[in-house]
């Protein structure tokens, strides 16, 4: 699953982690946890803050644990100060054996010395964590969600008081449980105020990063909400990005599987029945009608189709290219209506493409003599998952020295040949695989290359022996007589 942290070879397991699970209690206290969740459809975003303090002088490096059915959920994740903006450097360790948990350490900014205090915030957006129930709906009926997760925040440290949250869209909680035997509590369990579950305060908790912990102490919760918004999976993203110089352009072309993960449809899908809740302006919350996504400024030559063809129901409002420089504020605004509303279950695939100016996305670096571009890694559809994504980047015949950065690490990444029309030896081809993306995983990959003036001349020349060609082959079929003629 992509983050944006780095991982470290294996072997540092047996090295680093043991002694770092036996000695990370020693280093800080939990003086109060806050965990907030959001809940949403594809996406639930979960917010923990961290009040910490050192126990001994130079203590830097903080320890976080994730159960195993977090880490599974769990896509993006990132950490920082209270208040500030700056990300917190993140190691992830994987998965200690002995405790049963995935651990990370967190680098503060500046040493802790005994008893000085600091508030950490840990963001991460979880995919696929939550689950239609009931699993059918019908056309008229609304749509249910179920929410699972573990009751107590696991960490290394002991705890003095912690509490959780989870946020409904909506104030209509249908259930929600209320676990029993908690040990760190002699006030009640959970209360509800409004759309918003309160579980806890808990006191006193011990160092919970063990198994044996999770197995004797550790709680389960479900909360059982309504969801008005349709849940949007992207089953499988194709991003393509062409470079050309000659035509000063940047083509993009995107290939979209989508998938509506609410409730199955429960007997047939009725036209009357969908255009009467237009209408009336009730439409089915598990229904996708259209989507609007927002493509960058300055392009030009759209084109939208599927499977049987041009799909002729979009409309694109465009803005001129932002200036270099300047604040990115502006965005061109795409309304597509697919050819027949997009219910529980039911998928869609279609491709979308477009132009821009080359010069809105590439420079020149004079001092290394190389060329710079920046490929957007995706068009972010708010609220989706994107389960799997590729992106290839073919640049120029002829580029040579070529680099790439990226945002966060691919899972997959390969260089290879693209062979297209009126090519002599092929185009580099830059291919990066990802999954499980999210609203966060939005950043541009960054490709410098060089390309020299004999390859800058392939391109004319092809065309000029390609025309000569066929002007040859022309001459000679006006030269030669191949009538059948009487001896």
């Amino acid at each position: 699953m992509p983050r944006h942290w780095r991982a470290p070879f294996s072997f540092l397991l047996s090295v680093v982690i043991l002694p770092l699970c036996t000695s990370a209690a020693n280093s800080f206290e939990n003086t109060a946890i806050v965990r907030t969740v959001e809940l949403g459809g594809a996406l639930v975003h979960v917010t923990t803050t961290y009040a910490v303090k050192a126990l001994e002088d130079g203590s830097s490096v903080y320890t976080i644990a994730l159960a195993e059915q977090e880490h599974a959920h769990t896509s993006w994740l990132e950490a920082k100060l209270k208040g500030e903006s700056e990300r917190l450097p993140l190691e992830d360790f994987g998965f200690h054996q002995d405790s049963g948990v995935f651990l990370y350490t967190i680098e503060l900014p500046k040493a802790l010395n005994t008893n000085q205090t600091a508030n950490l915030v840990i963001e991460t957006v979880q995919t696929h964590a939550t689950y239609p129930w009931p699993e059918e709906a019908g056309q008229k009926d609304g749509q249910s969600l179920k929410y699972e997760a573990e009751l107590l925040v696991l960490s290394p440290y002991k705890t003095a008081v912690q509490r959780t949250k989870v946020r409904s869209p909506s104030p209509q909680i249908h259930s929600y449980t209320t676990p029993e035997d908690v040990e760190f509590t002699t006030d009640a369990v959970a209360t509800k105020s409004g759309a918003t579950i309160t579980y806890g305060p808990f006191h006193d908790i011990p160092p919970s990063a063990t198994s044996d912990f999770a197995d004797k102490k550790q709680k389960h919760i479900t909360v059982h909400y309504s969801y008005d918004y349709p849940v949007l999976e992207v089953t499988k993203l194709e991003r393509a990005a062409e470079v050309s110089h000659w035509g000063a352009n940047l083509n993009i072309e995107d290939k979209y599987w989508l998938h509506n993960a609410g409730p199955r449809l429960k007997g047939h899908f009725s036209r009357l029945e969908y255009q009467t809740q237009n209408y009336f302006g009730r439409p089915a919350p598990h229904t996708i009608p259209a989507l609007q996504l927002h493509l960058p400024a300055g392009i030009h030559d759209a084109y939208y189709y599927d499977l049987v063809g041009n799909v002729s129901t979009s409309h694109l409002r465009t803005t001129p290219s932002i200036p270099k420089g300047a604040a990115p504020n502006q965005y061109s605004v795409l309304e597509l209506r697919p050819r027949y509303p997009i219910v529980g279950g039911w998928n869609y695939s279609f491709t979308l493409g477009w132009d821009s100016p080359l010069e809105d996305y590439a420079g020149y670096d004079k001092a290394t003599g190389k060329y710079v571009v920046s490929v957007p890694i995706m068009t972010v559809i708010p609220g989706s998952v994107v389960d799997e994504a590729e992106v290839k980047i073919v640049l120029p015949e002829g580029a040579t020295d070529i680099e790439y950065f990226v945002p966060y690490p691919a899972l997959d990444e390969t260089i290879s040949t693209h062979i297209s029309y009126l090519d002599t030896v092929g185009r580099p081809k830059i291919t990066l695989k990802y999954a499980q993306l999210t609203d966060k995983h939005g950043g541009n990959i960054y490709v410098t290359y060089k390309v020299p003036f004999s390859a800058h001349m392939k391109k004319p020349v092809a065309v000029t022996t390609a025309f000569a060609g066929i002007f040859t082959l022309a001459l000679a079929w006006k030269r030669v007589d191949f009538r059948i003629r009487r001896k």
